[in-house]
């Protein structure tokens, strides 16, 4: 069947999944109160009915949208971060996995910054579910590789917010980027100055003399 899109779905992309892609791009560009299930299903093509056969509720569809992104995140790291690595040669490995998988997904920044900022409409507690072991697992592997002497000694908790920050800043701020540089912060050649200064940044801080 033909969506508003004009994307096709077939065997690789189910309606299901054009669903969530719609919504994806509506949550993030309007929020969670100013989007609506029947301009979702407008632009999908389908009644909102069909829409409910998939996600019982708008909040359902919204807990789908927002989970989906960070599970695709952190399955990115983990698949394009060899598990062998330790100390700076890891931490530049997830560094540039994560830069990455945002240039590839700008509506997951404005997404997860509305999220973080506003505390969302009913999922903090379950998205921060997820993240702490997350988050908990890398305050552990910087703690050992500290100890170890393979980085520089740092509040771990503190590298991880610093890392955060750099990166979600940059692609959550366009407007006020291109006024401040002159040029967008998505431009290809923007893109590489900022993924190169990053890691160096991080590596004078956390990479041994």
């Amino acid at each position: 069947m033909s969506v508003g899109t004009g994307t096709r779905t077939g065997t690789e992309r189910s309606t299901r999944d054009v669903i969530l892609d719609v919504a994806y791009r509506r949550f993030a560009e309007l929020g969670y109160e100013r989007t609506s299930l029947d301009t979702i299903a407008e632009e999908v093509g389908i009644r909102r009915p069909s829409v409910l056969h998939h996600f019982p509720s708008k909040a359902d569809l919204y807990r789908a949208v927002l989970l989906r992104p960070f599970t695709e995140w952190v399955d990115r790291v983990g698949n394009e971060v060899p598990a062998e690595l330790v100390g700076w040669p890891r931490i530049e490995s997830v560094l540039d996995a994560t830069f990455r998988f945002f240039t590839e997904n700008p509506d997951f920044v404005r997404l997860a910054r509305r999220e973080a900022a506003e505390g969302g409409p009913v999922f903090i507690d379950e998205l921060a579910g997820v993240l702490r072991p997350l988050f908990e697992r890398a305050v552990n592997f910087l703690e050992r590789e500290m100890d170890a002497g393979r980085i520089r000694r740092h509040d771990p908790r503190q590298v991880i917010f610093t890392g955060y920050g750099a990166i979600v800043a940059y692609f959550s701020d366009g407007p006020l980027v291109t006024a401040l540089v002159g040029r967008h912060p998505l431009d290809r050649r923007a893109l590489d100055e900022r993924s190169n200064h990053l890691i160096e940044f991080f590596r004078i801080a956390l990479a041994p003399s």
